[in-house]
């Protein structure tokens, strides 16, 4: 934020329609400055960076995950300049992926002018923002990667593999093998089977009885 009170925001889309409709949008803001518009080119990263901006406002998940130059970034760039993904699909494999690269806003498809403003907004203060049902997708994300995964003595005496570690703090939690599978991009039948080896190593009938295993030997040695 400028000395007085200003967002500076660059917009980012291929979409000329949708780009000159949120550059008309933001200049009716005397609280955002901005800094530039564009088509997504060879050498954006380079044209955001450079003009100084502190918010980025893009309707491309494809340019944060994939784009060389821009995850090239140091992270000191990178947490200074914060992103907004607008028009989104409402799809939580995306949103979490977008958090993942660091974004702090997320507004979906067909979301009123003045949704994308707050957002960039809440994002200039420093906060985050996101569809409220999203909000219970991270509450579940971050408890099924807290709860504690087997410790070294654990997994020495199972011969755990890292795909069955990572599976077992996803059991307790209830996930359904179907929500596992799309955790990880597999088929029910792979985790299926990587369920039964679980169960074998562990020495149990249920998976619940897996996952209370683990815990309990992570507590007492």
């Amino acid at each position: 934020m400028s000395m007085d009170g200003r967002f500076s925001i660059f917009i980012l889309s291929s979409n000329r329609l949708f780009r000159e409709s949120v550059e008309r949008t933001v200049r009716k803001k005397p609280h955002l400055d901005l800094k530039g518009a564009q088509s997504i080119q060879a050498d954006s990263t380079h044209e955001i960076v450079s003009s100084g901006a502190e918010i980025l406002v893009t309707d491309s998940l494809r340019f944060i995950l994939e784009t060389k130059e821009w995850r090239a970034q140091s992270t000191t760039e990178r947490c200074r300049l914060k992103v907004v993904l607008v028009a989104m699909d409402d799809d939580k494999k995306h949103f979490l992926r977008a958090v993942k690269q660091g974004v702090l806003g997320y507004v979906l498809q067909d979301s009123p002018a003045i949704e994308v403003i707050d957002a960039i907004r809440a994002v200039g203060r420093g906060e985050a923002i996101c569809p409220r049902h999203f909000t219970r997708v991270l509450f579940d994300c971050v408890a099924s990667q807290s709860l504690d995964l087997p410790n070294a003595r654990t997994r020495q005496q199972w011969d755990l593999t890292r795909r069955e570690q990572q599976l077992i703090p996803m059991i307790g939690s209830g996930m359904t093998n179907k929500e596992i599978a799309a955790q990880f991009s597999l088929s029910e039948q792979t985790v299926k089977n990587h369920l039964h080896r679980i169960l074998r190593k562990v020495g149990v009938a249920r998976r619940l009885e897996a996952f209370e295993a683990c815990q309990t030997e992570s507590i007492t040695l």
